[in-house]
């Protein structure tokens, strides 16, 4: 999605200072351990989903301006395996958002709306996740979905990995709500999402677990879990998110064990983290703010990341105080 000037003169040069200061993540064989896109068609990675299907894959795509593709990213290289191209859904708007559901059909979420309300629908499209990789063109099942409570952005589509059910976050700096959508879609008339819970978070991205016990939502410099239980949010805590140039997107490995963060821009990193609360090599979320650790192993902070984590620290709070001034 686009940013206003102010957001990339504060929000985002915090992160670079971070990002240039901190170490990259290692990798691992099986990509789990972190990767780097390396396609030059994608350049604002806005969504990741973990394939049913293949191992080591994952799927993203771009947001505006780029057209009805699909990308799969093979985790152990970082390279593009197979481009699809969608059938039968227009000229996409601003795709912000991409799932899996139980059906083992991808969701993808046409829901970004850089005007805050200037379209009274979006969509999201479905299709099968293809059984062989390689660049082929699929239809897609297109769904008009309009919100009970008027237009919004939202930049955050989730598909609960037992029931079907669609979800959607909005994206809002003071924050949003949870969205859900109706049992099942309907291709020939209007899905209506309803607020069913509050997000104090402004969210770029969310995911389910695998078992469907857990949902994470992801910002720019945090994220929060909660414990799903028959739609009911308790919330857990803060989540570890790695400090990204713009961090767009996040979704749990094929087990669970961890949380795979994606950032736009050229050559963007997918980067790992703890799993809160479960999984193989997760531990408790923290009580406070996001951490700038990308799942690595510990250790403290060498004195350059230290002194770039105070210049951050000042670079945000100028920002959040010259937000707060145009709002008195």
């Amino acid at each position: 999605m686009r940013r206003s000037p102010s957001f990339l003169a504060g929000a985002a040069s915090a992160a670079a200072v971070l990002a240039l200061a901190l170490p990259a993540p290692a990798l691992a064989a099986d990509g789990d351990g972190g990767f780097t896109i390396k396609d030059p068609r994608i350049t604002e990675s806005s969504g990741l989903a973990a394939s049913h299907l293949h191992p080591g894959i994952y799927w993203t795509h771009n947001d505006s301006d780029d057209g009805p593709y699909l990308y799969a990213v093979d985790s152990r290289t970082g390279e593009t395996v197979a481009t699809i191209t969608m059938k039968g859904v227009g000229a996409p708007r601003d795709v912000e958002a991409i799932s899996l559901g139980p059906d083992g059909d991808l969701y993808v979420g046409d829901i970004g709306d850089n005007l805050g309300g200037k379209w009274s629908y979006v969509w999201i499209y479905k299709l099968p996740e293809p059984k062989v990789l390689k660049d082929q063109t699929i239809r897609a099942t297109q769904y008009v979905v309009k919100y009970a409570d008027g237009p919004r952005n939202a930049e955050a589509l989730m598909v609960h990995p037992k029931t079907g059910r669609v979800y959607i976050a909005d994206k809002n700096e003071d924050g949003g709500h949870l969205y859900e959508g109706p049992a099942r879609l309907s291709a020939s008339g209007t899905n209506i999402f309803r607020s069913v819970a509050t997000i104090d978070l402004w969210v770029t991205d969310g995911a389910f677990s695998p078992n469907g016990e857990q949902l994470v939502v992801r910002g720019y410099f945090g994220g929060i879990a909660y414990t799903w239980n028959d739609g009911k949010l308790k919330r857990q805590g803060r989540l570890d998110v790695p400090l990204q140039r713009q961090g767009e997107s996040v979704t749990y490995t094929p087990d669970g064990s961890k949380l795979m963060y994606g950032s736009e821009g050229k050559d963007s990193p997918v980067q790992p983290g703890s799993v809160p609360g479960g999984g193989s090599d997760s531990k408790s979320p923290s009580q406070g703010g996001g951490s700038a650790s990308g799942g690595g192993s510990g250790g403290g902070m060498s004195s350059g990341a230290k002194g770039a984590l105070a210049l951050a620290a000042v670079l945000v709070a100028g920002f959040g105080l010259k937000r707060l001034l145009r709002k008195s």
